[in-house]
């Protein structure tokens, strides 16, 4: 039976690529124009065009079209330039058909490189010994508590954000730099949001408890849920969508051409602000629920990704427009 079903699998799987290249083959004669020509002249730009170019050239039979998701940005020209080449066609003819693949190919090659900008930040644990590393979770602190002096790189002050210990080092092996990069970035950019979603989460669930209730209630179990811990998490989230491909779909419609860490940034925040009211609309009992409720935040952002229009997070500050055109 085993065998049967790889035999089939094989055959399935043959039947759908030379299918695939005999329609490819009998459309182009009929339209004059290659697929690429097509998806291009037919799709507007963003996710939809995007998408379309990316499956072309990956299940494309040609090398130099297969290797072209993959090639350095400074190398997208001369890519296009053997694409038109390879094709037969005269980018005097068609001087769009050359703009619009160079702007979804620095889009596909741009995803690549963030990915890899992402990972080597999540595999880079934080170091206490590291000047730079220390300064970025004071300036959390700052931007979080600005008129709470800290009192010690060891405090559990940092409970008041959220962190778990005394040392919020501990709580970043996860997601390495990758969690306090966004939750810094968030503190910051988005501040007004941040110290929000922050007070938020140290009120207590039970909005009636009495004075006397309270005080018998533990730190933790008070909280609707801690704010750093949570942002890690959340972090974490972020890098799946990424890494999975669900977030080519908002990236290729909010970056002209190359996404950049500053997008995924902006899609941390986003998905923070969105976790809270998601967190706030399920109304959990008590934290033990947050692997539910995280679960399910996250499938119905999957679920809105596929749609080739959705745009996470379209308000972009002035300020950070400016670094995502550079």
């Amino acid at each position: 039976v085993r065998h049967f079903v790889t035999q089939l699998n094989l055959f399935l799987f043959l039947s759908c690529k030379y299918l695939r290249q005999g329609r490819k083959f009998l459309v182009r004669k009929l339209t004059g124009r290659c697929e690429l020509q097509r998806i291009c002249y037919n799709n507007k730009s963003g996710a939809h065009r995007t998408l379309k170019i990316e499956s072309s050239l990956k299940f494309s039979k040609s090398e130099l079209l297969q290797s072209a998701v993959i090639v350095h940005p400074d190398s997208v020209e001369k890519t296009i330039d053997d694409i038109m080449t390879l094709k037969k066609i005269d980018p005097d003819i068609n001087p769009q058909l050359g703009i619009s693949l160079q702007a979804s190919l620095l889009q596909i090659v741009g995803y690549h490189k963030l990915m890899a900008e992402v990972e080597k930040l999540r595999r880079e644990p934080y170091d206490c010994n590291n000047p730079e590393h220390e300064e970025m979770l004071v300036k959390l602190w700052k931007a979080l508590r600005p008129e709470s002096p800290l009192t010690g790189r060891i405090s559990k002050q940092w409970m008041e954000i959220g962190f778990q210990g005394s040392d919020p080092k501990t709580d970043f092996r996860g997601m390495g730099l990758l969690g306090l990069h966004s939750l810094l970035y968030f503190a910051e950019h988005d501040q007004a949001a941040a110290l929000q979603v922050l007070h938020d989460s140290l009120q207590p669930k039970h909005s009636k408890m009495s004075k006397a209730e309270w005080d018998k209630k533990s730190f933790e179990k008070a909280i609707g849920y801690s704010f750093a811990i949570v942002g890690i998490n959340i972090t974490d989230l972020a890098y799946t969508l990424l890494v999975n491909g669900a977030l080519k779909t908002h990236l290729y419609n909010v970056a002209p051409e190359i996404p950049n860490m500053v997008h995924f940034q902006q899609t941390f925040s986003y998905l923070m602000q969105e976790f809270h009211r998601f967190w706030t609309e399920e109304d959990p009992c008590d934290i033990m629920e947050f692997n539910r409720v995280r679960n399910k935040f996250y499938k119905r952002i999957l679920t809105q990704l596929k749609d080739p229009d959705m745009v996470l997070c379209p308000h972009f500050t002035a300020s950070d427009l400016h670094l995502i055109t550079l």
